[in-house]
């Protein structure tokens, strides 16, 4: 019965060691930027391994306050193809990290 325990404590122990790579990976994560931009460069986003917007630069030729949709989509556009580009470095990096193993719900 006791033989058990020891098998227990190593997977506890393993547990542990793959949450203080999980932690280590999410603070290195946030050090992590991505640039993306629509428009042929009139919009361009920068954002964090966190997924929030560090910057967003908007070329002031692109601004017609009687066309804001024209706006609007070239700034969605810009932030999607950012979370994308984020989404795929976190990829990567979780791959590196778990060799190759998915884990859903770490990032």
């Amino acid at each position: 019965m006791l033989k058990g325990l020891g098998n227990l404590q190593g997977i506890l122990r393993q547990a542990l060691d793959v949450k203080s790579k999980i932690e280590e990976f999410r603070e290195k994560l946030a050090d992590e930027r991505t640039e993306a931009s629509s428009g042929g460069g009139m919009v361009t986003v920068v954002m964090t391994g966190k997924f929030e917007v560090e910057s967003l630069k908007i070329d002031p030729e692109i601004i017609n306050k009687d066309q804001p949709e024209v706006l609007e989509t070239l700034v969605t556009a810009a932030i999607n193809e950012a979370v994308r580009r984020m989404q795929e470095v976190v990829k990567t990096k979780m791959a590196e990290l778990t060799g190759g193993l998915d884990l859903p719900g770490i990032t």
